[in-house]
C-alpha cells in the first residue's frame, strides 16, 4: 500500500513537472514568434530570446526543476513531518502504560525518525531477545537506524547539489559556443565586423553563463540549509531516542528476562 501510495505520489510530481517545461516551452516559442518582428529588445528577449536552445531546453528546464525540488524539499523535509513534537513524549507514554512489547503495532503507521528507529530496534529485540546486553543491542540498533534515514534524505536532496554544479559547466559550454561563433563572424566579415553580427555570439555567451549561475547559487545555498536542518533533525532524534532507550531499559529491568514475550503472530 505504502509503495502504490509513493509510486502515485512521484507519478504527480513528474505529471506536474512535465506540464511546467510544456509551459515553459510554449511561453517562450510564443515570445519569439511575438517578438521576431519588433525592433527593440525587451528584458525577456535579452535574458532569454537571446540564450538560444542552450538556454531555453537546458538551463530554463533546470531552472524550473530546481525551483519544483526546492518547494517539495521544504514542504517535506522539517521538523514537524521528520520529528513531530510529541513523537518521543508520546512513545514514552506508551512504555509505561502499555509496556514497551506493544510499541510494535503502534508505531508501525509512523513514519518519523524517532519511531522508526525505535522501531527497528524493538524488532531487533524480538529476533533476537537471548541476547545479554539487550541495552547496548538496541542502543546500536536506533543509532544505525537514524544514520540511515538521515544517508537517504542527503542522498535526496543530492539533486540539488549536481543541479548546482552542472549548471555553471552549462553556462560555460555556452559561453565558449558563443565565443566560437563571435571570432567566425569576424572572420566571415573580414575582420571588421558590424556590432549587429557580433551581438548573437556575445547574447549567447553572457547569457548562458548568467543562467548558470542564476541556477547553481539558489541550488547550492538550498543544499546547505536543507543539508543543516537534516542533521540538526537527526541529532535531536538522536537524544530523543536514547531517553526512549533508558525507559525500555526501565521496563526490561522490571520484566523478568523468562517471561516470554508476545508477538503479533499468537
Amino acid at each position: 500500500m505504502n509503495m502504490i501510495l509513493t509510486i502515485r505520489k512521484n507519478l504527480v510530481r513528474i505529471i506536474t513537472l512535465a506540464a511546467a517545461l510544456t509551459a515553459v516551452c510554449i511561453v517562450v516559442f510564443f515570445v519569439i514568434q511575438n517578438n521576431s518582428e519588433q525592433n527593440h529588445r525587451t528584458f525577456f528577449t535579452q535574458f532569454v530570446i537571446s540564450g538560444g536552445s542552450i538556454v531555453w531546453f537546458i538551463l530554463l528546464p533546470l531552472s524550473v526543476i530546481t525551483v519544483g525540488l526546492t518547494i517539495d524539499y521544504f514542504m517535506n523535509i522539517k521538523a514537524s513531518i521528520l520529528l513531530p513534537t510529541d513523537a518521543g513524549a508520546e512513545i514514552i507514554r506508551t512504555i509505561r502504560d502499555k509496556g514497551w512489547q506493544k510499541l510494535l503495532e503502534i508505531l508501525a503507521e509512523k513514519k518519523d525518525l524517532v519511531s522508526t528507529a525505535v522501531l527497528a530496534a524493538v524488532r531487533n529485540k524480538f529476533a533476537d531477545r537471548r541476547q545479554i546486553e539487550i541495552q547496548l543491542q538496541m542502543q546500536n540498533t536506533i543509532a544505525d537506524a537514524l544514520k540511515q534515514q538521515c544517508r537517504q534524505y542527503l542522498r535526496k536532496i543530492e539533486w540539488l547539489n549536481i543541479i548546482g554544479n552542472v549548471s555553471p559547466m552549462i553556462g560555460l559550454f555556452g559561453t565558449v559556443y558563443g565565443m566560437i561563433k563571435l571570432f567566425n563572424s569576424i572572420v566571415l566579415a573580414g575582420g571588421q565586423p558590424r556590432p549587429e553580427q557580433m551581438a548573437d555570439g556575445v547574447g549567447i555567451a553572457l547569457v548562458t553563463t548568467f543562467w548558470g549561475l542564476l541556477i547553481a547559487i539558489p541550488a547550492l545555498i538550498v543544499h546547505s540549509i536543507l543539508g543543516n536542518r537534516i542533521e540538526s533533525i537527526a541529532h535531536e532524534a538522536a537524544i530523543q531516542a536514547e531517553m526512549i532507550l533508558v525507559e525500555i531499559k526501565n521496563s526490561i529491568e522490571i520484566q523478568p528476562l523468562s517471561e516470554p514475550i508476545e508477538s503479533d503472530e499468537t
